[in-house]
């Protein structure tokens, strides 16, 4: 039996999705081997990869201006790569910190370029958004982290920026709702929480940018030589390719992006309320700004924290332990998460409380 899946990354994948990845596994149909055995110099590759592509392309409604990537080295690399290709001559860029993967795409970003604070919510330890935002229209870029994992604080809309062109860190909701990508010069978000497995990191730019871009950098960490090679300036996470393409196939199935964000605010709803509903659990994030993906909250001591896991644990639902800067619960409920899972985990905590409250 499965357990319920409540990591925040490498998160749950779709079951159908699995099924089909079992069933090639030993062979992909019309390749005679594994995806994880043909070249990805092959003519079967270039239609696995073409694939992966114009399911991203169509389920964002990319215009032909954006270019999509499939790289590695996951988001993290993106703090410095982003930086490095964009801010090269001393250009200026703004970044919004709202949690801990801000702060790190900052620190990064300030070895390679001008990069500044226009906002940060540190003080309240990342429990909200910013009241105002103080850019600079001179900048590059503005770059924000649509979804804080760790704090669980999430972006409702697109911060405004007077037209300076965003750099989102969508790692965490990417493909969970409908976005505006006219507003955005790049989106980068690791495949392991709503795209794919972990091993793949998509990148999606914006031509005019690209144009701006660096052209004396190593020929991996440049923006150019990617898109130039089609993603295949190296061997690529053939096998993470493959499988994202068959989770954009099976977010078509469920109503393209507007379908995943009504099941994604539906769940999010379900365990909201479950919160809201009583004072012995207590969420972290301002109700403003409250994230689908990861639900964050407190119980009343962590004696009461640690028996909340144990428990809930032995009932098949795991990885509820909230990062330790934050403490408490996290309940990560990405597009793959069954709705079921999250009534269970809403029922165990009414049955905790009963108990223990």
């Amino acid at each position: 039996m499965r357990n319920y899946n409540f990591s925040a990354g490498p998160a749950a994948l779709p079951v159908p999705v699995l099924e089909q990845v079992a069933r090639e596994m030993l062979e992909l149909p019309g390749a005679g081997a594994s995806i994880m055995e043909i070249s990805h110099r092959s003519k079967k590759f270039e239609e696995v990869i073409a694939h992966a592509e114009n399911g991203i392309r169509s389920l964002l409604g990319l215009p032909e201006e954006f270019h999509v990537l499939f790289l590695q080295g996951g988001a993290s690399l993106q703090f410095a790569m982003a930086p490095m290709n964009m801010l090269a001559g001393s250009k200026k860029a703004d970044y919004i910190i709202t949690g801990a993967w801000g702060q790190k795409a900052i620190k990064d970003a300030q070895k390679y370029g001008a990069a500044r604070v226009a906002a940060t919510t540190k003080e309240s330890n990342f429990s909200r958004l910013p009241e105002s935002l103080d850019l600079d229209s001179g900048a590059e870029f503005v770059h924000f982290t649509s979804n804080e994992t760790i704090q669980g604080v999430q972006w409702p809309q697109e911060p405004q920026t007077n037209g300076v062109p965003l750099i989102c860190d969508a790692s965490s909701d990417i493909l969970s709702r409908p976005i505006d990508v006219a507003k955005y010069g790049l989106i980068y978000a690791g495949a392991q929480k709503n795209i794919g497995p972990s091993g793949v990191t998509v990148v999606i730019l914006r031509d005019d940018l690209l144009q701006k871009c660096a052209s004396d950098l190593p020929p991996m960490l440049d923006y150019r030589v990617q898109v130039d090679n089609k993603s295949l300036y190296n061997t690529p996470n053939t096998f993470g390719v493959y499988v994202i393409g068959l989770v954009c196939d099976y977010l078509q199935s469920q109503g393209g992006l507007a379908g995943m964000q009504a099941r994604n605010e539906e769940k999010a709803r379900l365990l909201y309320d479950a919160i809201d509903s009583t004072d012995f659990y207590t969420g972290h994030a301002a109700s403003n700004c409250r994230s689908r993906m990861n639900v964050t909250w407190r119980l009343p001591s962590e004696e009461l924290e640690k028996r909340f896991i144990e428990e809930a644990k032995a009932q098949g639902m795991v990885e509820l332990k909230g990062h330790r800067s934050v403490g408490g619960l996290r309940a990560s409920i990405y597009n793959a998460f069954p709705r079921e899972g999250v009534v269970a985990l809403v029922e165990f905590m009414k049955e905790f409380e009963r108990k223990t409250g």
